[in-house]
Formats: C-alpha cells, structure tokens, sequence
C-alpha cells in the first residue's frame, strides 16, 4: 500500500474520481491572480474539468478491450499526477499493464504514490523518463502497446511519431489537443507548422480542428507504413479529441492517405464542400453565389465516428455509473447520429443573422430539412448546429420557412 512517508513538498489535497483516490495539487494556492490557470502553475501538472476527457478515455478503451476480447496494455506517456493511468488499471477490465511516465520528478514521485495509495502497483508500472524516450523504448515488436493515450498540455504533435510506433497491429491511439487557437484559425501559421493543415475560422472550426488533428495522425501514421480509422472523437470545453485505430501495411496507409482532402467554404452564402485536391477552378467562384472560395486543409475527409464503437462506448456508460454519465450519454448519442452524416454543420444562429431573420428551434429547423427530402441532424460539436446535405441556400430557405410555420 501507499509509503505512510511519503508527503508532497507543495499544497496538496485528496480527490476521488471515478473508482480511485488520487493525491493531487490543491489548486487554489497556485492561483495568485485570476488570469492564471492554476493547472500549470503547479508543481506538478493536474486539471480536474479533465474528468469528462478520462472518463471518456476509460469507456472508449473498454470498449476497445471488447472488440479484441483479449488482455490489453496501456501508455500513458505524460501522466502528472498519475490519475489517468490510475483510472485506467482501476476501472478497465481486461487490462494486464498500465506504463506511465512523466520527465518531471515531482509527478514521478506523486504517480508512484497514487498507485501505491489504489494498491495497483502489480499492474501499473512508473517511469522517470522523456515522453518520446519512453515510447521509443517501446517501439520494437513484442513491447508494444495495445492503446497509446496522448494527452498533453498543448499541442500532441511532438509525440505522434513516437506514439504509433509504440502500437501494435490494430492498436488504439488516443490525442488530445488543447492548442484551439491555430486548430482554429486563429493563428493559421502556427497549425499549418504544427499539422500541416491549413485552418479556417468558421462556425464549424472545431469540426475543422479534429480533422486536421486526425489527417496529422494519418499523415505521421502513413510514412511508417500505417494506415489509420478514426473510431471516435469530440470536442468538449477547451479541446478535442480523436481515437484512432491503426492497421499496419502499405496499402492501409495508401487508404489513409486517400481520406485526406479539403473543405471549400464559401464566406458569403455558406456554402462548404469537400475536395480530394486543390484545384485552380476551386477559387475561381463559389458554385451557390459566384463569390470567391476560401478552403482549409489538408485534413481528414473520412469519418470521424464509427457506429460499433459509440454503440459499445453507450453499453459501457449503462454500465458504469460516472458523475458525467449523463452528459456522456447525450455526446455518444449524437456521434452515433452523427456518423453517417455529411461532413460539416451549419450554426441555425449563424444563417440566422444572414438573413436578418427570427432562428427557429434546433427541432424545427431539422423537421423543416426533413419535410423537403433532406437528410439532417444535430451534431455534439456546436447545441445549434445542425448536419445535413442541404446545399447552403436550400438550408436558408428552410430556416424561413421553419421560423413560418
């Protein structure tokens, strides 16, 4: 059990988060000013609104110990206080070892201790080494990971090479991105360096941001050989998420490869659509209204939800009952609707303010799509947000006629 000796040099407070207690910085004395994120300000690096993200983590590899009916290993490569990978060993059936390791002494020693303290020092090992040492060490047949979960504060770009060649055949790797701003357009220089994707500010960036994260993945993935399936992603609060399943062989990265592509938007009307290549007709007018187009990419085209896996992710959280089950179930519930819909949503505020018009209720904006033969849903990225395959001026003519009737 835990060593009665051992106490952190720093403030520090006892939290319980799904099926473990874990020792952790106690935020508020780190906080001087209220600019300041308390999490990095720390000793060592702990963010509690990161629950959803590990309880998610925790259902989406059950859900993969599932669907290969065999034990599994995983990596935590960046673990702070030791919380992800605790919960991991804790809560995921079938799993026969957990590795984490943090470059930073204090999380070393406060990871050591969180195991200590849940008594799962026989299936969680802790290392004191770099991220991409770590995963290095890992990267020759027979050491490999099962999962690879790279959850880093900033960009997950650093470690992506590493991460998948740590992954055996038909290996779960799992990224979190918190670096919204270039994902999202904001600083469209820096995500062009970082995923090698150009962004574009829209109503629907955030769905931009998990493709470009997702056709990083698959583009890193593809020069080792890999081809990647994105199996499910969100994006909540300050970040996104991806989880994608890796396959290895020439010709599975030759497929990856083929899901990259653009999307064209057009700034005017609204109007988007997705393009395999980039071509010189693309920005000579927008097909809906004739202005000129704008596009983001290369990013992924594919999809970014498979329906088997939301499925056993909602078994799972049936199952298991999280302080963020239900909110849990509503995002599952909607990537399920969401996956066989066309790529990108339209925000019904967004059209709303086009037109100078009243916005309809999310329901009724759906019924009136539906009621002219268009296939629509609501999607998780955006409670406004609505799918479909509507071209951008029919989607405006059914607010109309939604805010009429």
């Amino acid at each position: 059990m835990s060593d009665p000796e051992f106490a952190a040099d720093f403030p520090s407070e006892t939290v319980r988060e799904g099926k473990v207690k874990v020792l952790v910085p106690k935020l508020k004395a780190f906080k001087k000013q209220p600019s300041d994120y308390a999490p990095s300000k720390a000793p060592v690096f702990y963010n509690p609104v990161m629950e959803l993200n590990r309880d998610i983590s925790v259902l989406a590899f059950q859900a993969y110990q599932r669907l290969v009916n065999r034990e599994i290993s995983i990596c935590d490569p960046l673990t702070g206080s030791g919380i992800r990978g605790v919960r991991f060993a804790a809560e995921i059936h079938g799993v026969n070892k957990v590795v984490v390791s943090d470059i930073n002494e204090r999380s070393f020693k406060l990871a050591q201790h969180n195991v200590d303290l849940n008594g799962l020092q026989d299936l969680v090992t802790v290392n004191h080494k770099d991220a991409n040492c770590l995963l290095s060490c890992h990267g020759a047949p027979r050491r490999r990971f099962d999962i690879v979960d790279v959850d880093p504060f900033g960009s997950p770009v650093p470690y992506l090479d590493s991460a998948v060649r740590a992954l055996r055949n038909k290996g779960l790797l799992a990224v979190t991105a918190t670096d919204l701003a270039p994902l999202c357009g904001v600083h469209a220089k820096a995500c062009v360096r970082k995923y090698g994707g150009k962004p574009l500010r829209t109503e629907y960036c955030h769905e931009l941001a998990v493709r470009l994260l997702a056709g990083c993945v698959a583009t890193v993935a593809a020069k080792q050989d890999i081809g990647v399936r994105v199996v499910f992603s969100h994006s909540s609060d300050h970040y996104i998420r991806v989880y994608a399943q890796i396959g290895y062989g020439a010709k599975k990265a030759d497929a990856s490869i083929k899901s990259l592509g653009y999307v064209l938007h057009c700034f005017n009307c609204l109007h988007r659509e997705p393009a395999k290549t980039l071509s010189s007709k693309f920005f000579e007018k927008c097909p809906e209204c004739g202005s000129k187009l704008d596009w983001a990419g290369p990013l992924w085209l594919g999809k970014i939800f498979d329906t088997q896996f939301c499925e056993l992710m909602a078994q799972e959280n049936r199952r298991i009952a999280f302080r963020n089950s239900g909110k849990i179930s509503k995002l599952v519930a909607l990537a399920m609707d969401e996956a066989e819909a066309p790529a990108t949503y339209y925000v019904i505020d967004k059209i709303g303010n086009k037109l100078s018009s009243p916005v309809p209720s999310v329901a009724a904006m759906l019924q009136s799509l539906h009621d002219n033969g268009f296939e629509a849903v609501p999607t998780h990225f955006n409670s406004r947000g609505v799918r479909t395959n509507a071209p951008a001026f029919a989607v405006q003519n059914r607010l109309k006629v939604a805010v009429s009737s």
